[in-house]
């Protein structure tokens, strides 16, 4: 059964990491349970990326904890199959394709299409999506375009990726129509690279932080 949007922005913040080495996958997603973000997207970006989510896939430890890994940069529909056979939870696209998106609801997953501006966002809401991925979020006119979006698409919850750090997530975490921000910031590659896990989970607990003080606002 595939998780639900609610599932996958519970916690607000979706970290994303192109992981080289399989091997880091399991650690760096225990770094970031310890960190209270239990959800990893996993861009098919690198020869090592659908061996990763596998890793934390059948990781039991992980299951236990409730974690959430996805796919990210799908963009044609045997990229989906490859997701797939990891066992992703979630599909996320850098742009909206129909095929891809059918594709994925139809393997069980959940689809995360990307849109970046009126015209993207028309074609996934004919498509029958109502939950995107708004790529690039920064570089399309950041969080002000997103307000500006929400206002004729009012049933659309936005997930923008692309641009997002410590510095500028709480604005776009403000905005009512926003569930959560997709950011490499909490998986800063050099860390994985270093398997400083212990650094990756004080980074999580930051931005977890920063959630609950964007809340209180």
């Amino acid at each position: 059964m595939p998780i639900t949007f609610e599932q996958l922005t519970a916690h607000r913040i979706i970290p994303v990491a192109a992981i080289d080495v399989a091997e880091a996958a399991v650690p760096l997603a225990r770094a970031l349970v310890a960190g209270g973000l239990p959800v990893l997207e996993v861009p098919l970006r690198t020869a090592a990326a659908a061996k990763a989510i596998a890793s934390i896939r059948d990781d039991e430890e992980l299951a236990k904890a409730g974690m959430i890994v996805g796919a990210g940069t799908v963009i044609k529909v045997p990229q989906v199959e490859t997701a797939f056979h990891a066992g992703a939870d979630f599909v996320v696209s850098p742009g909206f394709s129909r095929r891809v998106v059918q594709h994925t609801l139809g393997m069980g997953m959940l689809p995360l299409p990307g849109v970046s501006s009126a015209t993207d966002l028309m074609a996934a809401v004919d498509a029958g999506a109502t939950d995107v991925n708004v790529f690039p979020a920064a570089a399309s006119g950041g969080s002000a375009a997103i307000r500006a979006l929400s206002a004729p698409f009012g049933d659309v919850r936005f997930v923008p990726t692309g641009g997002i750090s410590a510095g500028n997530a709480a604005e776009y975490l403000a905005i009512p129509s926003v569930a959560a921000v997709g950011t490499s910031w909490v998986v800063p590659h050099r860390l994985v690279k270093a398997q400083d896990w212990a650094g990756i989970t004080r980074i999580a607990q930051a931005a977890v932080a920063l959630v609950g003080a964007v809340q209180k606002m």
